[in-house]
C-alpha cells in the first residue's frame, strides 16, 4: 500500500485529522487561551449567571454570583458554600472533543455547519444543568458531592457527547442524503 491510497483510506484520515486537531488544540490552549483566561472565564461566568437564574427559577435564594467580584465562578442556594467552577469544568474542551470529531468524520460541511454549533449548545445547556444539580447537592446533601461531581456528572455528560457522535457517524454524515 503506497502513501497515497493510505491518505485515501477514510480511517486514516480520521485518525490522521483527529491527531493533528488534537495537537493544534493543545498547543492553542496549552500556550495561549489558558494562560490568557480570558475565554475560560468568559464561559464560566455563562454558566454562572445560567446556572444561577435557573436555581432562582426553581424558587432557591441564591449566594450573590458577583461576591468575588471579576472572579465569579461560584454559584448556590442561599446557606450552602455553592460550588466552584474550575477552568476544567466549564465544558470547553467538551466542545473541543465533540467539534473535532465532527470535523475530522466525512459528511457534508453543510451539515456540519448547523450540527457542531447545536452540539455545543446543547452540551452547554448539560453543563447549567449539571452545575445547577451539583449546587443544590451542595446545599440539602453535602456529603453526596464529590461522588456525583467526579463519577455521575462525568458519566452522563460523556454518554451525551458519545451519543452526538453516534448521531453524526450514523445518521448526518451520510453524503447521499
Amino acid at each position: 500500500m503506497n502513501f497515497s491510497s493510505l491518505i485515501k483510506n477514510k480511517l486514516v484520515r480520521f485518525i490522521l485529522t483527529s491527531f493533528f486537531l488534537f495537537i493544534f488544540w493543545f498547543v492553542l490552549y496549552d500556550l495561549w487561551l489558558h494562560p490568557q483566561g480570558g475565554v475560560d472565564t468568559f464561559i464560566i461566568n455563562i454558566i454562572v449567571h445560567n446556572s444561577d437564574w435557573l436555581l432562582s427559577l426553581m424558587g432557591y435564594a441564591t449566594i450573590p454570583t458577583d461576591i468575588l467580584g471579576e472572579a465569579i465562578r461560584t454559584v448556590g442556594i442561599d446557606g450552602s458554600h455553592g460550588v466552584w467552577i474550575g477552568d476544567p469544568c466549564n465544558g470547553l474542551t467538551l466542545f473541543v472533543l465533540f467539534s473535532g470529531f465532527v470535523l475530522a468524520y466525512p459528511g457534508p460541511i453543510l451539515r456540519k455547519l448547523w450540527f457542531i454549533p447545536l452540539g455545543i449548545l446543547t452540551i452547554h445547556i448539560l453543563n447549567v444543568i449539571r452545575v445547577t444539580a451539583l449546587a443544590m447537592i451542595q446545599h440539602f446533601y453535602p456529603e453526596y458531592l464529590e461522588f456525583n461531581h467526579t463519577y455521575t456528572f462525568t458519566i452522563l455528560v460523556y454518554s451525551y457527547v458519545f451519543y452526538l457522535w453516534y448521531v453524526w457517524s450514523n445518521n448526518l454524515s451520510n453524503e447521499e442524503d
